[in-house]
This record gives structure tokens, C-alpha cells and sequence, in this order.
């Protein structure tokens, strides 16, 4: 440890030479410490040999990684992801989805405009701005119960007008 302590700079430097950066170098510096602290003592050994064995182990093992992590989402972005030459291509729903939806709520304000104000209020409180029962209660001055009803009445009504 103490061959560590003497030459954690020369180790960070050794790692930003290596890494092209300082915060990983750091990183790896401060897991070479875990791993020296938690590992066997290198008393037979010259220490500094050691250290920098260790630091290079270390650092072969992060790179592996990083080239693992990179290759599986490659993989995973080659499956999950259309592309034409070379480019991603938007996920988007397909069109006709797209004004399918756009007709439904249509309708849904549609329905809504026609429900009376009290209700068509209560419900967009609660259901649009998510505005609680007791929130709503207050804003519009009524009591909960009597949101309830609104809303529940506003349901029923919509329910009835959308076929759903």
C-alpha cells in the first residue's frame, strides 16, 4: 500500500496516458486501491513491479469490458433498430395508426364540449390537469363527493357517446 500511496500520481498519469482521460484515469486509480486493499500482500515481490502489473491487469480488464459493452449494444441496436444506409430510421407509428388517433380524440373533445360545464370542469381537472378528488374539490369550491358524482357522470356519458 505504501508503494500506492507514493505513486498514485504516476498512476494517474500512467492511466490518462493510456485512457485519454482524466476522470477514467482517476477511476481506475481508485479501483487499483480497492483491489490493493482487498488483495494479497506483494511483500516477496518488488512493489512498484507489482503496482503496475496490477494497474495494467487493471486497466486490460476495463477495456475487455468497454469492447464487450460496446459489441452487445451494436447487437442489440442492429435488432432493435430499423436502418437504411447506415442511418437509424425513426420508430414512428405508422400513419394510418397515427390518424386513427387523431380521429379518437377528435371525438373525445367533441363529446366532452357537450357534456354540461360543472362536469366537463371536474373532469378535466381531474382526469386532463390530474388534479386529485380533493384538489378538484377545491378549486371548483364543491365538495369531494360532489366530484365524484361529475366525474362519474361525465364517465358514463362519454362512455355512451365514444361506443367504448
Amino acid at each position: 500500500m505504501a508503494a500506492y500511496m507514493e505513486r498514485r500520481s504516476n498512476l494517474v498519469r500512467f492511466f490518462a496516458a493510456r485512457t485519454g482521460s482524466r476522470a477514467a484515469a482517476e477511476d481506475l486509480v481508485q479501483e487499483l486501491y480497492l483491489k490493493l486493499a482487498t488483495g494479497r500482500d506483494a511483500g516477496a515481490v518488488h512493489p512498484t513491479a507489482f503496482l503496475y502489473r496490477i494497474a495494467l491487469n487493471l486497466m486490460l480488464d476495463t477495456t475487455r469490458g468497454q469492447a464487450r459493452s460496446a459489441a452487445r449494444d451494436a447487437a442489440w441496436r442492429e435488432t432493435a433498430h430499423a436502418s437504411a444506409g447506415g442511418q437509424d430510421i425513426a420508430d414512428e407509428i405508422p400513419a394510418d395508426e397515427a390518424v386513427a388517433s387523431r380521429q379518437r380524440l377528435s371525438r373525445l373533445v367533441e363529446a366532452l364540449a357537450q357534456l354540461p360545464p360543472q362536469m366537463q370542469r371536474a373532469f378535466r381537472l381531474h382526469k386532463l390537469e390530474g388534479l386529485s378528488h380533493a384538489e378538484t374539490a377545491r378549486v371548483m369550491d364543491l365538495s369531494v363527493k360532489s366530484v365524484e358524482k361529475h366525474i362519474s357522470a361525465a364517465l358514463k356519458a362519454l362512455t355512451a357517446r365514444l361506443g367504448g
